[in-house]
């Protein structure tokens, strides 16, 4: 089992400024190295590939190890990992492990990736790094994306915050479907979405002291993440300011599912309702699962997360496209 953060005391900002501008994190996250030879044991394998050396931004590349030397290609699921965009990494222990288990069971392949931070680097730096993201792995000449990674299929998913990157960087990716190329969008995964609002739901007032994220320390991660001098009714943050986004209706017309996954526990769960129901007002495709839990219990405590793992395999295997050809 992946070992769980060092927690922060509950009065200790888990970050802190330091004089000279930057910040240091106070929560301890352990990682973990990339496993990309096989060993005969490992059920699966994975590799890190550059983004951005500017940026310092990457992905890691999981695979089931049983379509190595093979000429099956699988979906691919892009995957942002969670954190309130402040926190953790594609090579945290917790993600690593997640991400391995949804290429195993879901049998795909998963793009982990790691993204800019906040408060360093406000939104819409993670979105951007999110669309850079999707251009590197349309043009990588890596042979496990060119031999496995079946392109036509492709969903772009997250936990958290990194559901959040997840819809943001949808809405992006259906303005420019073309520049995707041979990169196809079938649909969106928001897992537990990190979203709020300047309205105070009443999830959040209920279960705002909730054990793993709470409201004020959302807040907290809002007030870090946002651009300077916005609220939490900016876009970034609630995605039904001003009625949604207009690009929902491009998503729309393009035929993408969008797949919202929620637990009763969490106190965002209203405003995720919220985004679901406005989605499918707008006429988008949209599956919801709810399950019971807390905010991240499927990637804290994977063997509890085995029936959100079912709800993801059946979006994914009722969503693909039987007839894909995606020649790289």
């Amino acid at each position: 089992m992946p070992d769980s953060p060092s927690p922060v005391p509950a009065n200790r900002n888990p970050i802190v400024s330091n004089p000279d501008g930057t910040y240091t994190r106070l929560l301890e996250l352990p990682s973990i190295a990339a496993t990309p030879d096989d060993d005969g044991h490992s059920s699966v394998l994975s590799k890190d590939i550059l983004i951005n050396p500017e940026n310092g931004t990457w992905f890691r590349i999981f695979i089931p190890r049983q379509v190595l030397n093979s000429t099956q290609k699988l979906p691919v699921l892009v995957y942002y990992h969670g954190g309130g965009f402040v926190f953790m990494s594609a090579a945290s222990t917790t993600n690593h492990y997640f991400c391995a288990k949804i290429a195993s069971q879901l049998h795909v392949m998963v793009a982990s990736i790691e993204y800019r931070l906040a408060p360093e680097h406000r939104l819409p730096a993670a979105y951007d790094d999110a669309i850079e993201a999707l251009h590197c792995i349309k043009i990588s000449q890596d042979i496990w994306l060119r031999q496995y990674a079946d392109l036509c299929n492709c969903f772009l998913g997250g936990s958290s915050a990194g559901g959040n990157i997840a819809y943001h960087a949808g809405l992006r990716a259906a303005e420019i479907v073309d520049d995707l190329e041979p990169l196809k969008i079938k649909g969106l995964i928001l897992q537990q979405p990190f979203f709020s609002g300047v309205e105070r739901t009443e999830s959040e007032l209920r279960l705002g002291s909730g054990s793993i994220l709470t409201l004020a320390g959302s807040d907290r991660m809002w007030n870090m993440s946002l651009p300077v001098d916005v609220d939490r009714d900016h876009e970034y943050c609630n995605p039904l300011v001003s009625g949604g986004s207009i690009n929902i209706e491009l998503i729309r017309v393009l035929g993408w599912r969008v797949l919202t996954c929620g637990v009763y526990g969490d106190h965002l769960i209203d405003k995720q309702m919220e985004l679901h129901r406005m989605l499918e007002e707008k006429g988008v495709q949209t599956v919801l699962y709810l399950g019971e839990g807390y905010h991240g219990m499927e990637i804290m405590e994977p063997s509890k997360a085995d029936g959100l793992i079912e709800a993801l395999k059946q979006f994914v295997s009722s969503t693909v496209s039987s007839d894909s050809n995606c020649l790289l």
